[in-house]
């Protein structure tokens, strides 16, 4: 069986933070709703939109819930096209990572809450979308932590839950990993804090992401 090292991306690949808050922040406004903290929003970074704002507004009705994700959509396309977006950086240490990964044989992928358009966008922005051979998104699966992404990205990649490990910065990541079996990565410099990250599960915790290829060659 193939190895493949499946990536999280907000949160684990890029810093988006400032995005994703500013977006959803919009999207409340138009609501006419106070925002949730950032702090709150960083929270829910993983999860695919409507879940995510079920959790941040749970009292609302579903209905309201599918129409603001539309009017987040609206907002993050409105900053891309006006040239607003705030820089979503790799996070240190991530593309050397990557290359090592890629030496060493594993295969590369993303799993990820994100759309098909704005994961092809970021990787593209930072020239690894060709590193990947398999890229798992909200548009195409149920929300995390369902294990439907994992499972797609291992038929595609050939690889089984041992061969195969899923790297994230949320509990959902873990959770998702754990669901389908895959060894469960979690990495500390993003969203949720390692003590999560060891709550949810993880079988390891890596505070750098020089750290990763040693730590998967381990497994």
């Amino acid at each position: 069986m193939n190895r493949l090292a499946l990536f999280d991306c907000d949160g684990t690949l890029v810093d988006s933070q400032a995005n994703i808050c500013r977006a959803m922040e919009e999207c409340f406004a138009v609501s006419r709703l106070d925002p949730p903290p950032r702090a709150t929003i960083r929270r829910i970074v993983g999860l695919s939109l409507v879940p995510a704002i079920a959790q941040l507004l749970p009292e609302a009705e579903a209905g309201q819930h599918e129409a603001m994700a539309e009017e987040y959509k609206r907002a993050f396309f409105a900053m891309r096209a006006s040239g607003a977006l705030a820089p979503e950086p790799l996070f240190e240490g991530i593309a050397d990572a990557i290359e090592t990964l890629d030496a060493n044989g594993w295969l590369l992928g993303v799993a990820t809450g994100k759309s098909d358009r704005g994961l092809r966008h970021i990787l593209e922005h930072h020239g690894l979308y060709d590193r990947f051979v398999t890229l798992q998104t909200a548009d195409r699966h149920p929300s995390k932590p369902h294990p439907s992404m994992i499972e797609t990205a291992m038929a595609e990649a050939g690889a089984s839950p041992g061969t195969t490990a899923m790297i994230g910065d949320t509990s959902f990541d873990i959770l998702m990993a754990r669901a389908a079996g895959a060894h469960a990565v979690g990495v500390a410099w993003g969203y949720h804090t390692m003590h999560e990250l060891w709550q949810a599960g993880a079988g390891h915790v890596v505070d750098h992401a020089a750290a990763l290829p040693a730590h998967l060659e381990a497994l």
